[in-house]
């Protein structure tokens, strides 16, 4: 028997139509485990649907069914095992770097791959980055090995987070370039990194607008590059973040150098990166 080319087409004598329709083909996988959202109709079949995820991804060791959204200061989630084995925790493979995560005890999206990999191709030669909400280490990580930064700070509240950002700096000989820090972002820059970085990192659009003082601080005097990631709405997804960072920083010239759409967040509603140059007027 030949294996299915799709979920769909492996739940296609298990689910009717509609519950076809309904449940999509929406997952994530993230090393061997995939992590998928079902409707409160589909809840009585969610380990016919683990099962047949893993039968179609055959990389699969574990399928997670995420309960509820990623919420808390943290930016965890509710997740249940539906099949495969009961874990949570796995190795991500993201253009030559690995990444050890635990899914329920840490923030991690694939999704973000690309935007990750972009940043990076942005830093030159020598400079100093400061990541405000650097999770695992993916961003701080991959500028390590895909440019030659000089330092990567890499700060996250998360100290399960910093954890496995230590193991990740270690397994991908890191160690040189990126230093994590526990500890929120505000008080970190204030005590120990201001004006240190000719490039900051906002990775979380949820706390951006709230520590974009903290962004402008962390550069150097003559000022530098922040990445600022945001919420925008169609039809005008950036001007208003824009609008937002010159009126929080209206004593700095800013220079939009760059603006990115990161991915669909929900029906018209979008995760956007600006890429900005900000130096005194």
């Amino acid at each position: 028997m030949s294996c299915p080319r799709d979920l769909q087409e492996a739940l296609r004598d298990d689910l009717s139509e509609d519950e076809l329709e309904e449940l999509g083909s929406s997952f994530d996988i993230v090393g061997d485990i995939a992590i998928i959202k079902l409707p409160d109709s589909l809840l009585d079949e969610k380990q016919e649907i683990g099962e047949a995820l893993m039968q179609v991804h055959g990389n699969l060791n574990t399928v997670l069914r995420q309960a509820g959204p990623v919420k808390g200061e943290l930016r965890t989630r509710d997740l249940e095992v539906i099949a495969g084995d009961p874990k949570t925790e796995t190795t991500h493979r993201e253009y030559g770097c690995l990444f050890k995560v635990d899914l329920a005890r840490v923030y991690f999206s694939p999704r973000l791959s690309r935007e990750r990999f972009r940043i990076a191709q942005k830093v030159r030669p020598g400079e100093v980055v400061t990541n405000l909400f650097a999770g695992v280490g993916c961003y701080s990580i991959l500028i390590a090995k895909h440019s030659d930064a000089e330092k990567v700070y890499s700060i996250d509240k998360n100290g399960v987070a910093v954890e496995y950002m230590h193991h990740n700096v270690r397994i991908n000989k890191t160690g040189g370039t990126v230093v994590p820090v526990e500890g929120d972002a505000r008080e970190v820059v204030e005590e120990h990194l201001r004006g240190e970085a000719d490039r900051v990192l906002m990775p979380l659009p949820d706390f951006a607008r709230d520590f974009l003082d903290v962004a402008v601080e962390a550069l150097k005097p003559e000022g530098g590059i922040v990445h600022f990631y945001d919420y925008g709405e169609e039809p005008d997804l950036f001007e208003p973040s824009l609008r937002f960072v010159r009126e929080a920083a209206p004593e700095k010239e800013i220079e939009l150098r760059d603006r990115e759409v990161v991915r669909s967040y929900a029906p018209h509603l979008y995760h956007v990166v600006l890429d900005l140059e900000i130096g005194d007027s």
